[in-house]
């Protein structure tokens, strides 16, 4: 294992972490509805977790003898909360393509390995939780519409 391969994987996901915070604090924010009460809070718990990784992550460069990045990509907003399911969906399963691929360059580095996993769960976690939410938000947002047309 290269350290600067690793490194440079590392500060991209990094970066996606930051995303994370920005992304999920953003939709905490504009979530409005009755489903506000219910999703600010978790919106706002993936932000904190984002943070606790990007924390982890940046920590961990450095211990490689690395610089972390202070840069995120492009965030995704809506107020339509099935969107932002879907985009929530998304990163996470983006962060969870992204750790796997980490833990191919830690190969060999077990403790390395252990603290990869160890987020590698918080984020298959995380794509579980949205799957499960997105299997119902179709039916909630069709029997809110058709109670505001009826």
């Amino acid at each position: 294992m290269s350290n600067q391969a690793i490194i440079d994987h590392l500060n991209e996901i990094l970066k996606h972490e930051w995303t994370g915070v920005a992304q999920y604090s953003q939709a905490s924010f504009i979530i409005e509805g009755p489903w506000r009460e219910v999703y600010a809070e978790k919106f706002e718990e993936d932000a904190k977790e984002s943070f606790k990784h990007a924390n982890l992550i940046g920590n961990k460069i450095v211990a490689l003898g690395g610089v972390p990045v202070a840069q995120r990509n492009e965030i995704k907003q809506s107020k339509d909360l099935t969107e932002v399911l879907q985009n929530s969906l998304a990163f996470e399963s983006k962060a969870v393509e992204m750790y796997t691929k980490a833990l191919e360059l830690a190969e060999g580095n077990r403790p390395l390995v252990v603290f990869l996993e160890d987020i590698l769960l918080d984020e298959q976690e995380g794509v579980e939780e949205y799957t499960k939410l997105l299997r119902n938000s179709q039916a909630v947002v069709q029997a809110s519409t058709a109670r505001k047309s009826g």
